[in-house]
């Protein structure tokens, strides 16, 4: 198992996986819908951002939730939300460019904007 949380296993299926499915809890513990959202890894963990910045709603619902499930290539687990640091802002946007690049400037640059950046989060498994 990985400091992170995440078996070795994992964090190269989900890692690998081009899109995500992502939920956060509503307030009686349901499910809300899956969005679809990109994953990178960095530093041994996963991260996703929000193309459309802090107020988007997904965003929102999974900061005040604070956990969630994804699901992606075969793994499909809860987890919990959190605000990293901004230690690892580079890491994460060097990622974002390595595994996207090939979509163009202008779809990668919605998720490595400064926006963007305020608006990752890392997910710890539970």
């Amino acid at each position: 198992m990985d400091p992170s949380g995440w078996t070795p296993d994992e964090l190269a299926h989900v890692s690998r996986a081009t899109e995500i499915e992502l939920t956060s809890r509503r307030p009686d513990g349901s499910y809300r819908p899956y969005v679809t959202i990109w994953v990178v890894a960095a530093a041994d963990c996963l991260y996703v951002r929000s193309a459309y910045g802090w107020n988007n709603g997904w965003f929102q619902r999974a900061l005040k939730s604070g956990g969630g499930r994804i699901r992606a290539a075969g793994v499909e687990r809860d987890v919990a939300f959190e605000q990293p640091g901004s230690d690892v802002a580079h890491a994460v946007t060097a990622a974002y460019h390595w595994k996207y690049d090939r979509y163009g400037p202008s779809i990668v640059g919605t998720v490595i904007s400064v926006e963007a950046v305020k608006s990752t989060l890392r997910l710890l498994p539970r």
